[in-house]
């Protein structure tokens, strides 16, 4: 006989899946939490932020490659990281999970440990207040993140000036390079992906495998580099070279990006970087480094050391992700 854990989703009630998850995720800090027709947060500023990302099985994911920790970790993570890049601070998650009707109550409070943990890692205060289930073939996980301004500006990608210093913070191409581990390494001849097998990786490889799995976007910077006097700012979800001619078209402007960067950090995608620009003379806050610089527009949006960037531009998951379900 299994264990309760074990149990599908699809022998359980609606309330019995809301009371498992609920356990898992704790108590609620907001004026009204899970458990009532919608969330009441108080709103400092009168400003909410909203963000939503949907991970889908398939084009986003394998349950041959990632746990329920790691996909709950994921998808809390990558909502987390937009609303930092508008210089705000996550306060709370909504969740809408579509699930097959064989999946396991444990793989469910999991999901909700991941969503959980990344949460009280990337953005304290921040919670999951509601959410709602329903069922599907394929198992989906929706996420909207609210935050708020703490009486600062947003931070558009709109507002990059020539003269201004180009800045990242947090990692570029390990992500990449953890797809990449996953594509080559684990699938069968048929194309199929198999279990991850860890103990036949090197560091490096397990490292940029975790990146990949459980991202760790550097959500804290945001709110920082608004009030150090960030005049864009945006996330790196889509590869370096891609967003920051986002980032350049959307200002009007040219961004110079520094020769020698590698394959991976320019056109690879879901780091979760925040790309910034600040005036030259303000101090870039602890977390940045410099990166390149901003110039009146040319003929591209995007130069490397002085020369157009030629070639693809970034992550393109209808390019770039293949149609295995996993």
């Amino acid at each position: 006989m299994g264990t309760e854990r074990e149990q599908t989703v699809g022998s359980l009630s609606e309330g019995a899946i809301l009371r498992r998850i609920l356990a898992v995720l704790g108590p609620s800090d907001a004026e009204v939490g899970p458990g009532d027709d919608a969330a009441v947060l108080a709103a400092p500023g009168g400003r909410i932020v909203v963000t939503t990302d949907t991970l889908v099985h398939g084009p986003d994911f394998r349950l041959a490659w990632s746990s329920g920790v790691d996909l709950g970790f994921k998808s809390a993570a990558v909502n987390l990281a937009d609303v930092a890049a508008m210089g705000a601070r996550p306060i709370a998650l909504v969740v809408a999970l579509a699930l097959p009707p064989e999946t396991t109550i444990g793989f469910v409070e999991d999901l909700a440990r991941g969503l959980r943990d990344a949460c009280r890692l990337l953005a304290p205060g921040c919670a999951v207040e509601g959410g709602d289930l329903t069922v599907s073939d394929t198992l989906t996980i929706a996420v909207t993140a609210l935050g708020v301004l703490d009486g600062v500006e947003p931070v558009l990608r709109s507002g990059a000036r020539p003269g201004d210093v180009v800045a990242v913070a947090g990692e570029l191409g390990a992500a990449s390079r953890g797809l990449r581990v996953l594509f080559d390494l684990f699938r069968d001849a048929a194309g199929e992906p198999v279990p991850v097998r860890r103990d036949e990786l090197s560091p490096a490889q397990r490292r940029d495998l975790d990146v990949q799995l459980r991202p760790h976007p550097p959500v804290a910077l945001g709110p920082i580099a608004a009030a150090a006097g960030a005049t864009a700012l945006m996330d790196v979800s889509d590869g370096l070279l891609l967003d920051a001619t986002r980032l350049a078209e959307a200002s009007g402007v040219t961004v110079d990006l520094p020769p020698g960067l590698d394959d991976d950090a320019l056109h690879g995608g879901e780091d979760h970087a925040l790309l910034a620009c600040f005036p030259s003379d303000v101090a870039l806050p602890d977390g940045f480094r410099p990166l390149g610089s901003v110039h009146p527009l040319t003929d591209a949006a995007v130069t490397i050391g002085g020369l157009p960037a030629t070639g693809r531009t970034g992550w393109d998951p209808y390019r770039d992700w293949d149609a295995h379900r996993g």
